[in-house]
Formats: structure tokens, sequence, C-alpha cells
């Protein structure tokens, strides 16, 4: 605090309190900063983990890993720092792969319940959520049923103990993510596997506003010709 000694003192700047006050400030909150930290290594290792199940895929052929959009539509059952997803197309179908990192603790799975450290995080349920807003949105923007299919993927060091399988959702470890996609057959072509890659990246998909560019928006169908337009197949 300035004094009016100090203040008389040419010695002194006059506005030293000022510029006191304005560090202050900005000066950061000790425990924000380390939650900050937290969270910003938090968010590093689960996109590591998301990128490491994603990379999985690469060997296979014909198949898109599209990342979901950092919109509402997926975040709202989001855990800070535990889970990332993406879509993964192929001739296998569509799939929405939610990632866990669950480091070196164990994870027991009975049904729809996942226990890790004495916790029941809503895994499966998120698993589905997520599939189900991905198929809406897909479905809205081809004009015809996509159906999703719900993929928890598990990323760590951990045992993993099974007690049953979930219904209505595949579970697997990281590394088996490619093995299990692929042995579920081919259910579309690579030309249709392609077309809905196309529109799992068109930000029109999922509500977000483009800016106009000049170029024709992505259709499903030629122009002029809709869902209920579309020739029948030939039997």
């Amino acid at each position: 605090m300035t004094s009016v000694a100090d203040a008389a003192n040419p010695r002194v700047p006059v506005n030293y309190a000022a510029r006191h006050v304005m560090l202050e400030a900005t000066r950061q909150n000790p425990l924000e900063w380390a939650r900050r930290r937290r969270d910003e290594r938090e968010a590093r290792r689960i996109a590591a983990a998301g990128e490491r199940a994603a990379h999985r895929l690469e060997p296979l052929p014909d198949w898109h890993v599209i990342d979901l959009p950092p919109t509402d539509l997926f975040t709202v059952d989001k855990q800070r720092g535990e889970e990332s997803g993406f879509l993964a197309i192929g001739p296998a179908g569509v799939f929405s792969v939610r990632v866990v990192d669950h480091g070196r603790a164990r994870v027991m799975l009975a049904g729809d319940v996942v226990q890790i450290n004495g916790r029941r995080p809503k895994y499966i349920n998120q698993a589905k959520k997520q599939a189900k807003r991905a198929a809406v949105a897909m479905t809205r923007a081809v004009g015809a049923s996509v159906p999703v299919v719900p993929v928890l993927a598990l990323v760590g060091s951990g045992p993993i103990t099974y007690y049953g399988l979930p219904k209505d959702c595949v579970v697997t470890t990281y590394r088996e993510l490619a093995g299990v996609l692929a042995a579920r057959g081919e259910r579309i072509t690579p030309s249709t596997a392609a077309k809905l890659g196309a529109v799992a990246r068109h930000p029109a998909t999922w509500g977000i506003p483009t800016q106009p560019n000049g170029e024709d928006p992505y259709r499903w169908y030629p122009a002029g010709i809709g869902a209920a337009d579309k020739l029948p197949t030939q039997r």
C-alpha cells in the first residue's frame, strides 16, 4: 500500500498501487490453475486413447472413421476426461464407437452394468444414446433409415472380467476393435459406405450451419429425386 511519504518521494511511482492491483487481478488462483492443468492432461489422455482406437481400423479396406462433432448432440452425456467417440463406417454398417480409458483399473462387466474402481458409470447407456442420436441425424440427412450400432471400446492395461454381455451394444477392447467390426460381415457395398461417410462428414448433418461457398450441397439422391421417388430395385 502506498503511504503519504512514498507518494511524496519522487523515487516511488505514483501509479504503483494501480499497477499492483492490475497484476493481482490477472494472477491466477493456484487451485484454478491446478484444476485447469489437470483437465488439460485428462483431455489429452482421452484424445490419445481415441486415436489409438481409431488407428486400429486403418488396415481395414473401405472403412471410414469420422470424428463426432463437438455439439450438444454428443456432449450432453459426456463425462470430463473419461471418454470420446467417433463413427466407423464400412461394409459391415455404421458403428458409433465410444472410447473409454480405464487405465490400470479392473473392469467388471455384467450386462449393461460396468464397474470400475467401485463406480458404476453409465457407459453402456451413453453408448446407446450416442448411437441413437447419430442414427436420427443421419436418417434425417439421407432420407432413409440408417441403423447405427453402438460400440464401447475399452482402452487400458487393467484386466476385464465379463459376467454377461450387454444387449444391443458391442463391447470390446480397442486392440480387437478392427477384428470385431470386420467379423460382422458385409451388409452394405463399399460405395454405400463411402456415401454414408460423406454424409457423416457434412456439417449440416449434425445441425452445424455452413457458410455458402458457391458449391452444391451434398445430396444422397440426384437433384430432383427424393427418397420416395427412387426407382424400385430389379429382382
